[in-house]
């Protein structure tokens, strides 16, 4: 089974959330935490509240940063492993790193193979069909020259992480012209999908754009 899940934020990385998707509980499972979108942050404060979480969770993870690698170095890396985790920062850097690396081609093989894919906030931008979405952010983050948006393409819809309600009347602006159903995510809420199956995941309600 092909299992990839999008949250928003790594808060909702907890056993409670996981155990009921994951082939055997989240404790047991070997997990790959991938960084590499936090390198081109201010704050990364973030990431050190995630390791906090998996630590006291008891986790068992390794820190991979993706970035400089080449495509037959990620295979022997990301051997082995029952969890890949790609954690948010900049997404247009994580995007550039995911081409350069061929880190696509491998995630694709490995979730073939069984391996989950859990992405937070850019981690789960990349894995839609374009990161569009990440242009429609304040936070002025560096483009690293990427122009092409088109992302990793495992989910067939738009994510958009850290969602609030003021955020609605400028997503629907934003969204008149996409090809791509957008689905809106709090820090709360996350979208499953299993194969064909996509469940929405969290509390509160889903929002239908």
């Amino acid at each position: 089974m092909k299992t990839t899940l999008l949250a928003s934020s790594g808060s909702f990385i907890t056993a409670q959330n996981l155990d009921p998707i994951l082939p055997k509980k989240i404790v047991d499972c070997k997990i790959a935490y991938i960084t590499t979108a936090s390198k081109k942050v201010d704050d990364m404060s973030y990431v050190e509240r995630q390791r906090e979480r998996m630590n006291e969770m008891g986790l068992s993870y390794t820190e991979i940063d993706i970035e400089g690698s080449n495509e037959e170095e990620l295979r022997k890396i990301l051997a082995g492993y029952d969890v890949v985790i790609v954690e948010g920062g900049n997404t247009f850097y994580l995007l550039k790193a995911i081409r350069e690396s061929g880190f696509e081609s491998v995630i694709k093989d490995l979730i073939d193979e069984g391996v989950v894919y859990i992405g937070t906030s850019a981690g789960s931008y990349v894995a839609c069909p374009s990161i569009i979405m990440a242009t429609w952010s304040n936070r002025g983050f560096d483009r690293c020259g990427v122009l092409d948006y088109t992302a990793m393409n495992l989910v067939p819809f738009l994510v958009k992480a850290h969602y609030v309600s003021e955020d609605l009347k400028e997503l629907e602006e934003n969204t008149k012209d996409l090809q791509y159903q957008v689905r809106p995510i709090t820090d709360d809420q996350a979208i499953l999908v299993r194969d064909e199956e996509i469940e929405f995941l969290g509390e509160g309600e889903e929002v239908i754009i």
